[in-house]
């Protein structure tokens, strides 16, 4: 039966993995107190959070949300997880950009709607222009044939007025 500090640090993660997007799990060794903190700061700004969690609680917690039997070889040693609330290749973005400047952290895995990615489909995802960014491109391409469209009808259209105008002064001079 676990403890009450326990069960409260699981309901803790149950809500957190609730609110997420996606979930990405690091190996965090190597990094002092000030760098988690830091990174902490910047994954805040992207709409994430950072913990450091014992393996066996987030499994318990995590238990019917997330793919765990694949998950079981990535939670094995130190593992801190950045649980993404708001766009998750903002928050992959951010988490990466910061593990280049601290190579003794290492990325294990990433869970995004349902789904594991391995480190290097985590990577390539952060490479993804953000969401905004695609939909404008996909609303641009959406929206070129249409203005195409109406350029060509408003030409059929002045055409036509330019002629009957046309018709009308040779009428008028004659």
């Amino acid at each position: 039966m676990p403890t009450q500090e326990k069960a409260d640090v699981i309901k803790e993660l149950e809500e957190t993995i609730k609110r997420s997007n996606a979930t990405l799990y690091t190996d965090y060794r190597g990094l002092t107190v000030a760098e988690v903190t830091d990174l902490r700061k910047k994954l805040r700004v992207v709409d994430a959070e950072y913990h450091i969690v014992k393996n066996t609680l987030f499994k318990r917690a995590a238990q019917g949300k997330l793919p765990l039997e694949e998950l079981e070889p990535h939670l094995m040693g130190p593992t801190a997880i950045g649980f993404a609330k708001g766009d998750a290749v903002a928050a992959t973005k951010a988490l990466l950009d910061f593990m280049k400047d601290h190579k003794e952290m290492t990325l294990k895995a990433g869970v995004m709607d349902g789904k594991i990615f391995n480190a290097a489909q985590v990577t390539a995802i952060s490479k993804l222009p953000p969401k905004e960014v695609l939909i404008s491109q996909m609303l641009g391409s959406l929206n070129g044939p249409i203005t195409g469209l109406v350029g060509t009808l408003n030409g059929i259209i002045s055409n036509f007025v330019f002629t009957l105008q046309a018709v009308a002064d040779k009428k008028a001079a004659a």
